[in-house]
């Protein structure tokens, strides 16, 4: 008589990469300071690590707008909740946008960095640069599409991208074949960035050390302004954007917050949106929003509507910026809002997405790439203020599309302030 053999269940291994970075960091700032005249050999190891991120950007930015773009290449068809759901995903990161490139500029987070005093590349903060809106607008267009994915001319990447897309969406099931290898692609290309993504402790680490070991402890103290002004922004977004929308929809604004709160712990602490996908969609329900919609506008809202993210993606390149000390003149920034606009959709889930997405415009604007070790060991400090914003504002855009729709009576909200969420 044969056992029957139980397996006890796997536990999922807690992702310690985030801490692993922390510590590189640490470790890098207390070798340059304690061993400056060794920590010059560490610059090697940083620019390998430099190069690893160069080599997968524009694959990755080319596949993952590809089959983001052919995906939802008919959305102007998906009827009215689908149209107004865009509308106020456009609202919002638009003004996310724009707040966090303001604060950049008033607060200046990245001032007076020492590091400002290294001599910056040819043409730093130039790529987007041009003597007028003609050449603005022709600058994008590549003239030819291979040269431009060789030089890494990101924001011609991403106009041919986009125009592919819809190419490969119009050809319906003949654009099958397309988009199936594009996704491979795309799967490959995440793969390849977990692998990278493995080694940015040794990154950071080389390159923190380096850094201190060659300009001093005084570096690392405007770091702290950076997670001030990220902070300072998104409290100001929640309650100038979410906290409104609210109020004139007639939703207490704390009653949202008690609804979403278990999803919300759990982004916060996780880093991640889709790790509360499904209490958001239990939750939301609960609290009267139709399952069509809520159903709709969440998993969408990940790819068009991360506020957090998109508010903090033009303060870090400011910030990187303004640590060179690398003027950018207002078209140059305007600019970067409409890249980081585009560049923001599909980057959901993936991880080291925020990491890619400021590589991309670090990329696309001819900034120094050392700039971003800067910022990457307190990521995840940054991550956790961010990934949170995302979520509250998907349940508040449920709640718009909802209540816009006529499906989301007063009566229905009244009834789930009474409701336990836990």
């Amino acid at each position: 008589m044969s056992e029957t053999v139980v397996q006890a269940p796997v536990k999922k291994k807690k992702n310690k990469q985030p801490y692993y970075i922390m510590g590189g960091l640490v470790g890098g700032i207390i070798f340059g300071y304690f061993f400056p005249g060794m920590a010059d050999s560490l610059r090697p190891i940083g620019d390998a690590f430099i190069k690893m991120i160069k080599m997968i950007i524009v694959p990755l930015v080319f596949a993952t707008l590809v089959t983001g773009v052919a995906g939802t290449g008919d959305f102007k068809q998906m009827g009215r909740m689908g149209g107004k759901t865009m509308i106020w995903f456009t609202f919002a990161s638009t003004i996310a946008l724009i707040l966090g490139l303001i604060l950049a500029n008033i607060i200046e987070p990245g001032s007076g960095v020492p590091l400002m005093k290294v001599a910056a590349p040819a043409g730093a903060g130039t790529a987007a640069k041009f003597k007028s809106n003609m050449d603005l607008l022709l600058g994008i267009i590549p003239s030819n599409i291979f040269e431009a994915l060789s030089t890494a001319n990101m924001l011609q990447v991403v106009f041919f991208s986009c125009f592919f897309g819809v190419a490969t969406a119009s050809l319906k099931e003949r654009g099958k074949p397309i988009l199936d290898f594009f996704a491979a692609v795309t799967d490959a290309m995440f793969v390849v960035t977990n692998y990278v993504m493995k080694v940015t402790p040794i990154g950071v680490f080389a390159f923190m050390g380096w850094t201190v070991g060659k300009y001093g402890l005084t570096l690392i103290i405007p770091l702290g302004k950076l997670i001030f002004t990220l902070y300072f922004g998104l409290v100001i977004f929640i309650v100038s954007v979410l906290w409104v929308a609210c109020l004139v929809m007639k939703i207490s604004f704390l009653q949202v917050l008690r609804a979403i709160k278990q999803p919300l712990i759990l982004a916060f602490t996780t880093c991640s949106s889709e790790a509360a996908l499904p209490l958001m969609l239990e939750n939301l329900q609960k609290f009267g929003v139709p399952k069509h919609i809520v159903s709709f506008v969440l998993p969408t809202g990940y790819s068009f509507n991360l506020d957090g993210s998109i508010l903090y993606k033009c303060m870090a390149l400011v910030f990187i910026a303004q640590m060179f000390n690398i003027p950018l003149d207002i078209q140059t920034q305007i600019m970067m809002l409409v890249t980081m606009a585009i560049i923001q959709k599909g980057s959901a889930g993936v991880p080291g997405a925020a990491f890619m997405g400021l590589s991309f415009g670090v990329t696309a604007f001819n900034l120094p790439m050392e700039g971003l070790f800067m910022i990457m060991g307190i990521d995840r400090l940054l991550d956790m203020g961010r990934t949170s914003t995302n979520v509250i504002g998907n349940a508040v855009a449920s709640l718009v599309v909802a209540r816009w729709e006529g499906q989301l009576p007063a009566e229905t909200v009244q009834a789930a302030y009474a409701k336990n969420y836990d």
